[in-house]
């Protein structure tokens, strides 16, 4: 497994990272023994990063028994500050107010349930869950500054609720962070006009999320495909067009198997071809598709034609997280 620095850290990181929603069982059930069993099997193939968070369920603490059961050298682990949903409007759409999202202390107190659930002293990287551009001055950054020079916490990031990535381009630029996270793939490259050459230039580590649009690029999806409703996906691509949705990812057949033997090939060695993505967080709770995604990142860059050639004609600005965040 290819790794690369996380930005200004001094860390190395695997240009895969193991995301860790689907320990929720967000993309259906899994017994929590086969899912750590799959954790050791990437961590043993050169996985060195997971990405959870405080509101994924069991996340955190099946992170924790997983660290407790490994022998190697602790991964990168990274989570996300829990924000208050509580009120009418859960501010992934719609932003909340600094206070109503995090009151004051909501952070630190977030943070130490983390410390708790994943059972170790300190979080590699603890990152905003829900950040706006407004609150770049506020108050959470002073609650994790503290907490970074009592130890618990080693660096600071912001993840952009959906695809509005330019929301991080000032903050990136105050030196504030080591780095964002935000959706890049296939049909929403437009972090790599601005917000990506600006993290470059300021050390800023990247996290690509949503590399497979939730499975949609792998072309799993076909006119009949229903999930279960507890599944996360259950309504996601109901939202758009899926007819549309559907011809855009056969158009990406045009590219298999000359350059890519599947779509999902085509879409991870997509966004890992720009070297301004420090890694890809993908859901890998199921091995057999883990495995896959490992061999693939692999196989390194696509040539730079067929990179450029998908960026320039293949985006597709839809907001699928619409009926998620306003529900009708």
């Amino acid at each position: 497994m290819q790794t690369t620095n996380f930005g200004s850290t001094g860390r190395q990181v695997s240009r895969l990272c193991f995301g860790a929603m689907g320990l929720n069982f967000a993309f259906g059930s899994f017994d929590e023994n086969t899912l750590i069993d799959g954790m050791n099997q990437c961590a043993d193939r050169g996985i060195n990063m997971i990405d959870t968070a405080r509101i994924y369920g069991d996340s955190e603490r099946i992170v924790g028994r997983f660290l407790k059961q490994w022998q190697g050298e602790r991964p990168f682990i990274a989570t996300k500050v829990s924000p208050d949903e509580s009120g009418p409007n859960s501010g992934w759409g719609i932003p909340n107010p600094m206070e109503i999202a995090y009151p004051k202390g909501s952070v630190t107190q977030s943070v130490e349930a983390s410390l708790q659930a994943l059972d170790i002293d300190c979080i590699d990287l603890m990152q905003l869950h829900q950040y706006w551009a407004q609150y770049e001055n506020e108050y959470w950054l002073e609650e994790l500054l503290t907490l970074k020079k009592q130890g618990k916490i080693r660096h600071i990031g912001v993840s952009i609720p959906d695809h509005r990535h330019d929301q991080a381009i000032a903050i990136v630029r105050s030196g504030l962070v080591d780095s964002v996270q935000t959706i890049i793939n296939i049909f929403d490259p437009l972090a790599f006009d601005s917000l990506i050459p600006i993290c470059r230039q300021q050390g800023v580590a990247v996290i690509a999320r949503c590399v497979l649009d939730e499975g949609g690029l792998t072309g799993l999806l076909t006119p009949d495909t229903q999930f279960e409703s507890s599944d996360f996906r259950d309504g996601y691509f109901s939202s758009g067009p899926l007819p549309e949705y559907l011809r855009r990812v056969e158009a990406l057949r045009a590219y298999i198997p000359e350059y890519a033997e599947s779509l999902t090939e085509l879409a991870i060695r997509y966004v890992l071809s720009h070297p301004g993505v420090t890694t890809a967080t993908i859901s890998m709770h199921v091995t057999e598709q883990a495995m896959e995604n490992i061999a693939i990142a692999d196989k390194g860059a696509l040539p730079q034609q067929v990179f450029d050639d998908i960026r320039r004609h293949h985006r597709w600005l839809l907001n699928l997280y619409e009926r998620k965040y306003f529900p009708r």
